[in-house]
């Protein structure tokens, strides 16, 4: 008996229907189309209208699809993992109510909160959860209602920023495919960079704090994209090494979609053309922990069985980091 590698097995994604486009919030915010585009390659964002709708509502639309492409039963499923920074509420976990929503009953969840770099983070917990032998189907989630902590009077923040849910299923491999390793870094000196201040123990809402703004999410732009040009480039470059892999082995880059020029600067350091880099930015702007598994959701029909693909990302904290998965399925079969 070989190895037992977590393989995703399935994929799928769900956005709103709601277009924020760029000329919209010329008319919202002191901005414009051009100079949107030519900084950050976003075009338009989808974002969740509907009343009394939050991350979970997207999560297990995400779920939903999954489950049914993929034959699964909520009762098969043993375990599952929501990365969000924007749970429905701090307690309880948004995948606790993830499985309500679905029907998963009795079965082990909980959130995880490591800001855009949460979907990397979860694919690894869940991914040496299965390893361990625990647990044989494991769903892994990123969902994100971005809209709700986004002050649309602040330019620097709200051109950036949509909803959107993604999920994978996992389910152990011993032909060698599936999660191979990852590397996760973090810097709590970001904190001050990128942050949320309200809503925790820290600044509990008052009047005051929602007044003040402490609720929205605030970001320095010139530091954060510096420090994430260069460390989400550097991870992806470790994975590399530790695994004697070059740019020629690797099928797809599969990137957090934060910004179009860290994308482009992280493919040129591993030595891939951008037509083996997974970009739809333009079309969701940063969806946070939901942009990674976006992208595989779809690029699933042009995914291949044995395919090398490398997963990046940069989030607030700062967290980061980089994984190498072999894909396990011809995605235009499934």
């Amino acid at each position: 008996m070989g190895k037992v590698h977590a393989a995703i097995t399935a994929v799928h994604g769900w956005v709103p229907e709601f277009r924020l486009t760029n000329k919209e919030l010329e008319q919202m915010v002191d901005t414009n189309d051009e100079w949107i585009r030519s900084r950050t390659g976003i075009e338009e964002r989808r974002i969740l209208k509907a009343k009394n709708k939050a991350s979970s509502d997207m999560g297990a639309e995400a779920v939903k699809g999954l489950l049914e492409k993929s034959g699964t039963s909520p009762e098969e499923v043993d375990l599952l993992i929501c990365a969000t920074v924007t749970p429905d509420m701090l307690f309880p976990a948004t995948a606790n109510i993830i499985c309500d929503k679905v029907g998963i009953k009795g079965k082990a969840s909980f959130d995880l909160n490591a800001a855009c770099s949460g979907f990397l983070y979860a694919l690894s917990v869940g991914a040496r959860m299965m390893e361990s032998g625990a647990y044989k189907k494991v769903v892994v989630v990123g969902a994100d209602k971005m809209s709700s902590i986004v002050d649309y009077q602040d330019r620097t923040t709200c051109i950036l920023f949509g909803d959107a849910a993604g999920a994978v299923l996992l389910e152990p491999n011993e032909d060698g495919l599936g999660f191979q390793d990852a590397v996760l870094k973090t810097d709590g000196e970001g904190r001050e960079l990128l942050r949320q201040e309200g809503g925790g123990s820290l600044i509990p809402a008052t009047v005051e704090s929602v007044m003040a703004g402490k609720h929205y999410i605030r970001q320095e732009g010139p530091k954060v994209f510096k420090f994430a040009v260069t460390n989400m480039a550097d991870a992806a470059e470790e994975i590399l090494q530790n695994h004697q892999l070059k740019g020629e082995d690797i099928t797809w880059l599969v990137p957090h979609q934060a910004n179009k020029r860290i994308i482009d600067a992280t493919a040129e350091r591993m030595g891939l053309p951008l037509d083996r880099v997974m970009v739809n930015i333009q079309k969701y702007g940063n969806t946070t922990a939901a942009t990674i598994p976006l992208c595989l959701w779809e690029w699933e029909s042009q995914l291949r069985k044995g395919d090398n693909l490398i997963i990046a990302a940069f989030g607030g904290g700062f967290t980061w980091g980089s994984a190498w998965v072999k894909w396990a399925y011809d995605g235009d079969k499934r």
